[in-house]
């Protein structure tokens, strides 16, 4: 669901914040079954903090070391959001109330 959602949202500026602080606001370009993600046209929050990202304007992040996505929200359909989640609660409800 996570990985469909992202796949819509190429072409979109997104700011992907990372475990080690780095905030990177960039054009989704692509990204994967793992989350890795590709940014075109990057900006760092924090330059003074990472100078050696100034020269940078396209970069690939791993997806293990993402923290949060913040995504356009005029781009995401959050009612698509909230049905699956409730379908996917409603399942797990039916196959824990099946164990018992």
């Amino acid at each position: 669901l996570i990985f469909s959602v992202f796949k819509t949202l190429t072409d979109q500026q997104v700011t992907v914040e990372l475990k080690n602080d780095l905030s990177i606001t960039g054009v989704l370009k692509s990204v994967d079954q793992f989350l890795n993600i590709r940014l075109d046209n990057i900006k760092v929050s924090d330059e003074s903090r990472h100078p050696h990202m100034m020269a940078v304007k396209n970069c690939f992040i791993r997806g293990s070391v993402v923290r949060y996505v913040q995504l356009p929200a005029e781009h995401v359909d959050t009612q698509l959001l909230e049905d699956a989640t409730r379908r996917g609660m409603s399942c797990n409800w039916q196959l824990q109330s099946g164990n018992r």
